[in-house]
């Protein structure tokens, strides 16, 4: 696919046109950029906005996680590289001083007003679905919600863990979040295709118990724990399955429950 787009001159309707500041290859299919924000764009840590590049005098946008938090200056965004796919063919190519279109109204289910009072709020994420996590774990309201915030990513294959060296390193130091980090957050690691001290996909090892002892908490349960899931379809699907059969209740934006779900995850 041709992965020509158009410079963004002005902002169409609904969007700002925002600059790159930077961009940063992970993997052969995995990337990170950040670009300026227009003091006027306002949004919840967890939420995610429509994002993307004008193409054919068109805008072409997809739902992108903030995986800054609502009170950095920049926005930051995490995505995959599709090699045809109609948006990340393209986007995968900006480069620093292009403009990007970052939606006026971000929206979304992965806030904390959307569950109910809880002690640990356990995040569940696959690929760039950590996206609005590494948003809400630097969000000192959700560290002042709970005893403990258990952040569970797990990836393919090892150079697929995306922020895991600013997890375990820069963020336990931040002169702001650093206490409520080491006192709080549990980051648990995992990969499925390649060795690595932690193995086998969310789901399972939350079925045996190995989550919650990797986590050193007690078993998931749906009177004191909270879940949010970000990741693939399937992947969604049976987290959800998995929680419903122990009790828990999803919530939404209009009446809150034990556990939601983000249903926007780039795949194009």
């Amino acid at each position: 696919m041709d992965t020509a787009y158009d410079p963004i001159a002005a902002a169409p309707p609904g969007f700002f046109a925002e600059e790159v500041l930077s961009v940063h290859h992970w993997t052969g299919s995995l990337f990170s950029f950040t670009c300026t924000r227009d003091p006027a764009l306002r949004f919840t840590s967890g939420q995610f906005a429509m994002i993307g590049l004008v193409v054919n005098g068109k805008p072409l946008v997809r739902a992108y996680s903030m995986v800054s938090p609502a009170w950095e200056e920049t926005l930051e965004f995490l995505s995959i590289k599709v090699q045809d796919g109609p948006l990340t063919s393209r986007l995968q190519h900006i480069q620093v001083g292009e403009k990007v279109l970052i939606g006026r109204k971000p929206v979304g289910t992965l806030i904390p007003d959307n569950l109910l009072p809880g002690r640990n709020l356990w995040f569940l994420a696959t690929g760039t679905g950590i996206a609005p996590f590494m948003s809400l774990i630097r969000d000192p309201e959700v560290y002042e919600r709970y005893d403990r915030v258990i952040l569970a990513h797990t990836v393919r294959e090892v150079k697929e863990l995306a922020y895991r060296d600013y997890i375990i390193g820069a963020l336990r130091d931040d002169e702001l979040l650093g206490e409520f980090v080491r006192e709080k957050l549990v980051y648990l690691p995992a990969v499925t295709r390649e060795p690595f001290p932690v193995q086998g996909r969310i789901t399972a090892r939350l079925e045996t118990g190995a989550a919650e002892r990797e986590a050193g908490v007690e078993p998931l349960d749906p009177s004191k724990d909270r879940v949010m899931i970000c990741g693939s379809e399937a992947m969604n699907a049976d987290c959800k399955a998995l929680l419903e059969a122990r009790g828990f209740v999803e919530g939404n934006n209009s009446e809150p429950g034990t556990f939601v779900v983000e249903k926007a995850f780039v795949t194009k």
